[in-house]
């Protein structure tokens, strides 16, 4: 019988898949590299940000477990739970795109003009701006 490793399999497989989704050639270490980049882009969030503390976390995660997995891709995949390690490649390319943008609004300033009475209250809780 004859089985396909990862590395063979990724060297012949010509589709994720998914559409819109191409083979990456080489994901764990541009995963890394995007993986780093969002950390460093997120420094220059204040660290009292809420957004900066949940999306440094959750990459610190990610960045770990892609840094654990040893090139074994296969592992990488199980452990981030996103499907295949080019949906990981892309979503981590998306947080990184959205933390330039959360930079560019200074999103962790006050609001310019204060909110009418209510305009956050659902459900009968008050959400408190952070």
């Amino acid at each position: 019988m004859f089985r396909l490793t990862r590395p063979l399999l990724n060297q012949i497989r010509k589709t994720t898949g998914i559409t819109g989704l191409n083979v990456h050639h080489d994901p764990l270490p541009e995963l890394l590299k995007t993986y780093q980049s969002t950390l460093s882009m997120l420094s220059s969030i204040p660290e009292t940000s809420v957004y900066r503390q949940g999306v440094e976390a959750l990459t610190q995660r990610k960045l770990k477990i892609a840094e654990n997995a040893n090139g074994k891709i296969s592992e990488a995949e199980k452990q981030l739970d996103e499907g295949h390690i080019e949906q990981s490649l892309d979503i981590a390319t998306d947080e990184m795109n959205l933390v330039s943008k959360m930079i560019e609004w200074k999103a962790w300033e006050p609001l310019v003009e204060q909110p009418e009475p209510g305009q956050w209250q659902y459900f009968g809780k008050v959400a408190t701006a952070s």
